[in-house]
């Protein structure tokens, strides 16, 4: 019969790790006696990151001695001791490859049922001193389970651990994890893991997600763990298109009217999408890359983008000052998930300044379509002169049954009209939304400066608009993903210290960022943008989770470790990514 080894428990604590500070509770040590076991977790125990780990479906982790004396054997380690996994309960018996996603089982006075493998992350990789743990646990099968606690109670070593219940369903634990991880998601194995009813709501989501990839075709990659801001992979690579119109539509902005020279149709856009601009200044001289929303209606035939030349803007005064009608523009396909869903739920397009242009795109795809749904347009700007798409507003929102718009000036000049060029002096704030009133069942599609966007955030969260349902499109950049990392603090973008004059040169286009390779110094494209602050998403750092997945603008990289899983065509896992060449990536 199996049997409890050991109960592991230990509170969060800081640690030093690669300059940083990580708040952690991978360290447990054993029990001497019994310990009550609660519906969250251990008496004595805790998790430092309630994001990725804890809560009642992750209550309590288990892992097998058995295991155990399999990586004793791999790593050559002798100095593994219980808890050395981060597991709460060290157990003998109940291997992955036969417990079930389901199964119950009662330990001492206390009733468990077992949810889900565990998801690891580059944490049990610095308790083990391996950074490859996280992918070395998945591949192995060897990943170990939480339970959910279906009645509290006392345990300790010892304990019998008695099976009273199982799932109609059967799939083993190895089974749902190589389901996930692995590239094999068979349709019929993901319809029987959801067919599993103690299965998370995690992984429910994650099997939801492939299955409705299958059902659409989308082909390459895993949309089970691809992150939002990598949901929309498209092919790498640049066009030349002419320029075919220069509007200057008020005193900093300008839009350029993109189209194929050969009368070829583009890559269709969706709205709230941009391209990734390549501008050659100077023969010979490094590259520069920007990102611009798509400002106009929906179009294969062609592109508009508006931008707004800073007084320092490397990029705006460039095309501002040197670009002219008949030119050729390098320009990507649109890519980037801020879009517009489709549904019968309220729309609220929220900006300030330029950040009007990607939501510009969502309002006249909804007017194209003669939308019935309800759309409010929210927008700030400083007056007449710096509010470039007023006229166009106004037309658009004409062709919409159930449209408003709302506009604020925060210093409108003597000719700007109360009434008809602006609704109120100020700014867009928690008042201005309560007395428009916010629908509170809508989706807002946020942009504009860093500044006012978490304001405007924190605005629409007390007026009771749900955090799932605020979309939010960052120009520069997007939003960072470092779990248990505390007090870093937030820089701008920069070239990273000694930065070579040779070596493939990687650009994070959203960032503005062009730093060499040194394949000495870093051991992936993820670890050059830590060195430049770009902002940046990851957890496991090996390969597996998919959290990194980040838009491939251009260029070639190699893996090393290689993915579990590959990503999806035109898109690159920074963590285990080494460049081939120059390559320019979407963060």
């Amino acid at each position: 019969m199996a049997r409890v080894l050991s109960v592991n428990v230990g509170l969060p604590r800081d640690i030093e790790w690669k300059g940083r500070t990580v708040h952690t509770g991978i360290w447990k040590d054993p029990l001497p006696g019994r310990c009550r076991v609660g519906r969250l977790n251990l008496d004595g125990d805790g998790q430092g990151d309630l994001a990725g780990h804890g809560g009642e479906q992750r209550a309590t982790f288990v892992y097998q001695i058995e295991s155990y004396r399999h990586w004793e054997e791999q790593l050559k380690r002798a100095d593994l001791v219980p808890g050395q996994f981060g597991e709460n309960f060290t157990i003998e018996g109940l291997p992955d490859d036969t417990v079930c996603i389901g199964d119950r089982y009662q330990i001492g006075s206390a009733l468990f049922e077992v949810t889900q493998p565990r998801v690891t992350c580059y944490r049990v990789g610095i308790r083990m001193n391996e950074p490859r743990m996280p992918a070395l646990l998945t591949s192995s099968g060897r990943p170990g389970f939480y339970f959910r606690v279906l009645r509290e109670g006392e345990v300790g070593a010892g304990d019998d651990i008695v099976k009273v219940g199982e799932a109609k369903e059967r799939m083993t634990v190895a089974e749902i994890n190589a389901l996930l991880y692995s590239p094999n998601h068979a349709h019929d194995r993901l319809q029987r893991a959801l067919r599993i009813e103690a299965l998370s709501p995690g992984w429910r989501s994650s099997f939801e997600a492939l299955l409705q990839s299958q059902r659409a075709g989308a082909g390459s990659g895993n949309a089970g763990l691809a992150p939002a801001a990598a949901a929309h992979p498209v092919a790498a690579g640049f066009r030349a298109l002419a320029v075919t119109a220069i509007d200057h539509e008020s005193a900093d902005v300008l839009s350029l009217t993109l189209q194929s020279p050969d009368g070829q149709p583009q890559p269709a856009p969706l709205p709230g999408q941009y391209v990734v601009l390549r501008l050659q200044r100077t023969a010979g001289g490094p590259p520069l890359f920007r990102s611009y929303s798509l400002s106009g209606a929906l179009s294969t035939e062609r592109y508009r983008i508006s931008v707004k030349v800073e007084p320092n803007g490397a990029a705006g005064m460039y095309l501002r000052d040197h670009v002219q009608v008949g030119d050729t523009l390098d320009v990507s396909s649109p890519r980037g998930s801020f879009i517009l869903e489709s549904g019968e739920r309220p729309v609220v397009l929220l900006s300030a300044g330029i950040g009007a242009t990607p939501v510009l795109a969502m309002l006249y795809a909804l007017a194209a379509a003669r939308s019935t749904r309800s759309v409010l347009w929210l927008h700030g700007a400083r007056d007449r002169q710096h509010d470039p798409f007023a006229a166009e507003v106004r037309g658009l929102m004409r062709a919409l049954a159930h449209g408003r718009s709302y506009v604020c000036y925060s210093r409108p000049g003597s000719p700007d009209k109360i009434g008809e060029d602006f609704d109120a002096v100020g700014h867009l704030s928690r008042s201005v939304f309560d007395q428009v009133g916010v629908p509170g069942e809508a989706d807002v599609y946020l942009c504009g400066p860093a500044r006012f966007m978490a304001e405007t955030k924190e605005a629409l969260a007390v007026v009771g608009i749900a955090p799932q349902r605020i979309h939010v499109e960052i120009f520069n950049g997007s939003e960072s993903m470092t779990p248990g990392v505390v007090g870093a603090a937030t820089r701008a973008p920069h070239l990273p210290k000694n930065d070579a004059d040779t070596g493939p040169l990687v650009s994070f286009a959203r960032s503005g960022i062009a730093a060499h390779w040194k394949a000495s110094a870093y051991q992936s494209i993820l670890e050059l943008a830590e060195a430049c602050d770009v902002p940046v998403r990851w957890s496991c750092r090996t390969g597996v989770c998919h959290n990194c997945e980040s838009g491939l603008v251009s260029g070639e990289v190699v893996y090393g470790p290689e993915p579990l899983d590959q990503p999806a065509d035109g898109n690159v896992l920074v963590c285990c990514a080494q460049p081939v060449g120059d390559a320019v990536v979407d963060l």
